[in-house]
C-alpha cells in the first residue's frame, strides 16, 4: 500500500508546536533513560547556583537507536531543561560546523564556571573528520571538568560506529542506553498526547487510519499532527477523516 506524503507546500505554524521536553516524551521501553535524565535535570534546579561535583557517568550519557526512536527529542529536551533554569547550553549537529568552533572557544570558561553547563551532540554517526577531532577534544574537556554535562546520540552502539577507535572508546565512558521504537498502541498514545498539548481534538478513527495509510515513523506522524493543527485552524473545521484525506491530497 502506498503511504500518503505530507503536502510539500503546506506551511506549518511553528509557533504553535510545543517544545521538546521530558514531560511530553512517551517513554515506552526507554523508562530507565528518561528517569535518569529527569533525575539529572531536577538536580540542576536544586544546585544551579552552587558548585557541582558529579561523577563522570552522571554527566556523560550516550544513547542510540533507529530513526524515529526519540533520540533527537531527548537531546532537545535536555537543552530545554537547561535553558529553563538559565544554564548555558550548546547544541552540536553535523550540519552546523560553526557551533563546534564556538563551543571549543568556550570550553575553558565552562570548566571554571560554578554552574553546570550542558552540551548535546546529535547524529554522532554522521560527524566529519574535523568534527570527530573536535568532539574528542570536547570530551577530554568534559572529563577534566566537574560541572559540564554532555549528552550524545547516534544510530548505533559506540563499538559499532564508523569512527576513530579512541572516540568510540570515549563515547562509552559514561552511561549508554538504547532507545526503542514505539509499538502501535504507544504511537497512538504519543500522538494523542501531542494533539492534546496543541488543544487539538481528533475523531477516534483518525489515528488508527493514519497508522495504516501514512508513514509509520514518529517524526512524520508528529509533523502531520502539526499540519492537521494548522489546517484545522485555517479551515475552522474539526479533525475528522475527511479533513485528513483532504489535507493529504494537496500537492
Amino acid at each position: 500500500m502506498n503511504k500518503s506524503p505530507l503536502p510539500k507546500q503546506f506551511a506549518l505554524d511553528l509557533s504553535n508546536i510545543p517544545k521538546a521536553s521530558l514531560e511530553n516524551y512517551l517513554a515506552g521501553e526507554d523508562l530507565a533513560l528518561v528517569s535518569t535524565l529527569q533525575t539529572l535535570s531536577q538536580a540542576w534546579k536544586n544546585h544551579s547556583s552552587q558548585p557541582v561535583n558529579n561523577p563522570l557517568n552522571h554527566r556523560w550519557i550516550y544513547w542510540w537507536g533507529p530513526e524515529g526512536s526519540g533520540r533527537s527529542h531527548l537531546l532537545e529536551a535536555m537543552t530545554q531543561a537547561a535553558d529553563n533554569i538559565g544554564l548555558e547550553s550548546f547544541s552540536l549537529k553535523p550540519s552546523e560546523p560553526i557551533s563546534w568552533v564556538r563551543l571549543e572557544e568556550k570550553m575553558n570558561n565552562l570548566a571554571e564556571n560554578s554552574k553546570p553547563s550542558v552540551i548535546t551532540v546529535d547524529d554522532v554517526d554522521r560527524l566529519d573528520e574535523r568534527q570527530v577531532g573536535a568532539l574528542f577534544r570536547i570530551l577530554n574537556g568534559v572529563q577534566a571538568s566537574k560541572n559540564i554535562h554532555i549528552f550524545m546520540a547516534g544510530k548505533a552502539a559506540p563499538a559499532n560506529l564508523n569512527l576513530r577507535e579512541d572516540l568510540r572508546t570515549r563515547l562509552g565512558w559514561g552511561l549508554v542506553f538504547q532507545t526503542q521504537l514505539l509499538d502501535d498502541d504507544e504511537k497512538i498514545q504519543a500522538l494523542e498526547q501531542a494533539a492534546k498539548a496543541r488543544g487539538l481534538v481528533l475523531s477516534p478513527d483518525v489515528l488508527p487510519w493514519l497508522l495504516n495509510r501514512f508513514y509509520r515513523d514518529m517524526p512524520n506522524l508528529m509533523a502531520l499532527i502539526d499540519a492537521l493543527d494548522a489546517y484545522s485552524l485555517e479551515t475552522k473545521r474539526a479533525v475528522t477523516l475527511p479533513l485528513v484525506r483532504e489535507l493529504l491530497q494537496q500537492k
